[in-house]
């Protein structure tokens, strides 16, 4: 690759967005490869509008870290339940969120529904569509009634010509969606491009703590996964919200990545109608609605996400591979501990898979990490290779180690107690967290040996 410099030339990691005077093949501020790309270099200097730099920094005075912490815990809420719990209690006046998920997922649709209930609640809201018409957008908020006459709709691209509207303006909230479609006037880049979400995303931190307005940004995801643009850009904003969800399914998973105003171990799940994205009042009854009893390969786990316990039917299938090298596949979880897994298996409790392909999937489109899943997954994996089912009753959780040891978990009796309402006598739990006093009967599993007794 030939690299060209200048003085107007500068080259951005779309990683981490480390700048170069010249095209570096491998970054030194991340150690990726290949990763420049050539954009026009910022204008510096001084236009208000069109400097980054905030003119808080000239101004900003001393205050008692008293002042400062009772601000802290002013929040607006959302109007919507599950948003707000992820958040923390709500947005934080002058704070800059990021929403980013797949194109289809529900994100503008989320927002939608996030500013009309603003809107109807508290005041003017503005949403930004850069890619979307004001019917386009009018026609979504009838659709999930969201037409509000404080709702006001603003189709631009140029964010400058975006901020020198909300000068007049007092909103409650603003949303931009989304960021890759923004541009800077006085920046010669296309938009998306890793310099113009820079500047944009800038600009717009800029507005929020300036005029104490919460901001919304949504932002794409690449076919890797990853946030597109720069890597500064995840930096930049206060807090960070991903809105997952399979294509094919109904539910989605709203969490946070980041968020420097509250806890990053809450989630919300909706799931997406007509109407818009209603949320699940009672998630593990909904996960395990149309689970099939009695069928070999199918276990429910008591996992914990966020705050709140959660059922879900984890299901495997080990299959004779006809492949050299069979396939271990994992939707929804981890596939190199599912690899873990499998090995601790054929160690400790001698079970083979070198001749099976291996499926994993946890129904209902959900991705969770939770080391607790680790022994309903091993139980669902020797049950379908043993063809022999659990017992319907059983709910099961618990970490396994590397010697095949089962260990404890953390908030036991919640997951219990989540597994009593839903109906389930029995729990198989770590041997060390099992407890008379508990409100189920327990089988306590001290390594993945003692799962083989409770196939039928």
């Amino acid at each position: 690759m030939v690299a060209r410099s200048g003085k107007d030339i500068i080259f951005f990691c779309t990683d981490c967005g480390h700048e170069s005077s010249k095209w570096l093949g491998q970054c030194p501020g991340c150690d990726a490869w290949n990763s420049f790309v050539e954009e026009p270099r910022a204008p510096r200097g001084g236009g208000q509008r069109g400097s980054t730099k905030s003119p808080v920094r000239r101004g900003a005075t001393a205050v008692p870290v008293t002042e400062a912490a009772a601000a802290a815990t002013s929040r607006t809420p959302t109007g919507l339940d599950g948003v707000d719990r992820v958040l923390g209690g709500g947005l934080v006046p002058g704070s800059l969120v990021l929403v980013a998920g797949e194109p289809g997922v529900g994100k503008s649709t989320l927002l939608l529904q996030v500013a009309a209930a603003t809107a109807a609640n508290r005041g003017p809201v503005i949403y930004v569509t850069g890619e979307e018409s004001s019917e386009q957008v009018a026609l979504r908020a009838r659709r999930i009634g969201g037409l509000e006459p404080e709702l006001l709709l603003l189709p631009e691209t140029s964010c400058d010509a975006v901020i020198a509207q909300l000068e007049d303006i007092s909103a409650e909230l603003i949303v931009v969606d989304s960021i890759q479609t923004m541009t800077a006037d006085d920046l010669d880049a296309v938009a998306g491009s890793v310099s113009q979400v820079r500047q944009v995303a800038a600009r717009f931190q800029h507005l929020a703590k300036t005029r104490g307005i919460p901001v919304v940004l949504v932002g794409h995801v690449t076919k890797e996964g990853h946030i597109a643009g720069p890597k500064l850009l995840e930096h930049l904003v206060d807090v960070v919200l991903s809105l997952e969800g399979e294509p094919s399914h109904d539910l989605r998973v709203l969490r946070a990545g980041k968020n420097r105003y509250g806890t990053v171990a809450e989630l919300a799940l909706y799931s997406m109608t007509e109407n818009g994205l209603e949320s699940v009042s009672n998630p593990s009854a909904w996960l395990l609605e149309d689970r099939r009893k009695g069928v070999p390969g199918s276990v429910v786990a008591a996992a914990l996400e966020g705050t709140a316990p959660l059922l879900v039917e984890v299901q495997a299938l080990a299959a004779p591979s006809a492949l050299g090298t069979p396939r271990r596949v994992a939707q929804g979880f981890d596939g190199s501990r599912l690899a873990l897994l499998v090995a601790v298996i054929e160690r400790h409790a001698g079970i083979c898979f070198t001749d099976r392909d291996i499926f994993l999937n946890l129904v209902g489109g959900l991705s969770l990490r939770e080391p607790a899943l680790d022994l309903a997954v091993a139980a669902a994996l020797i049950s379908s290779a043993a063809d022999r089912p659990l017992a319907t009753d059983i709910a099961v959780f618990g970490e396994i180690g590397l010697l095949g040891e089962v260990r404890a978990v953390s908030r036991t009796a919640e997951r219990i107690r989540e597994a009593a309402a839903l109906g389930f006598g029995r729990v198989a739990l770590p041997a060390r967290s099992a407890d008379a006093k508990l409100p189920l009967s327990t089988i306590p599993i001290a390594s993945v040996v003692d799962l083989v007794g409770l196939l039928h």
